[in-house]
């Protein structure tokens, strides 16, 4: 099978090599870049499956290449690496097309879970079944409900669309932000925040079932163990 390829533009060499390592110790084929002028030229020559590109470039600046790239690409993953963790900087990167942001510095672990679950759900061919089990309950997709013998609920669209999405991505991390451009079509503070509320409702429906669980990954989103 073959691997899955990264462009890695990064003008820190030494940084650069280290992550570049890591990623390929994590059967990943890595293309470095080092010079922001080279980046978009070496991504017209590759056929890549995902970008990683510093912010803070010489010559071409990252926010500059993932334009080109969109131009060239409207659906190439694009996740940026940055010691600019303003707000602004933050949303600048976004409005360009990131798929995520990460400021330096950053857990290798974060980013190669991240990697992962966005290149799944962009591989992802997965359908989901009318009725599906969990522990004791019964999903319906179609009448979005959750019955078990003592209970049963009705839930929202939005309830319904998280616990479809934490069921694709069972027992792996659903990636925050994915999830959130996915069901809410915008990952900003106020819908981050409507996530959490509804992954709390989606846990208390769970209670009774110790062996059901949604939990945490700080940084990153939410798994559900089952």
């Amino acid at each position: 099978m073959d691997k899955e390829k990264l462009l890695l533009v990064e003008d820190d060499v030494n940084f650069g090599f280290v992550l570049k390592s890591y990623l390929e110790m994590n059967e990943f084929d890595v293309t470095l870049v080092s010079d922001g002028k080279d980046a978009f030229p070496t991504f017209t020559k590759g056929d890549f499956d995902l970008c990683v590109l510093d912010v803070m470039l010489p010559n071409v600046d990252g926010f500059t290449i993932a334009k080109e790239i969109r131009q060239s690409n409207k659906k190439m993953p694009i996740i940026f690496l940055s010691a600019k963790s303003l707000k602004e900087d933050v949303l600048e990167g976004f409005k360009v097309g990131a798929d995520d942001y990460l400021t330096k510095p950053f857990d290798s672990d974060v980013l190669l879970l991240k990697i992962r679950a966005i290149l799944r759900r962009k591989n992802s061919k997965v359908t989901i079944e009318d009725k599906i089990k969990i522990g004791k309950y019964i999903f319906d997709t179609k009448l979005r409900t959750l019955t078990s013998d003592e209970e049963s609920h009705r839930l929202t669209p939005r309830e319904s669309d998280l616990l479809k999405e934490l069921i694709l991505n069972k027992n792996n991390v659903l990636d925050r932000n994915e999830a959130l451009k996915k069901i809410w079509g915008d990952d900003n503070y106020f819908n981050a925040r409507s996530m959490d509320v509804y992954i709390t409702k989606l846990r208390k429906y769970f209670k009774d079932d110790p062996l059901i669980q949604i939990n945490n990954i700080h940084g990153s989103g939410f798994i559900l163990i089952m």
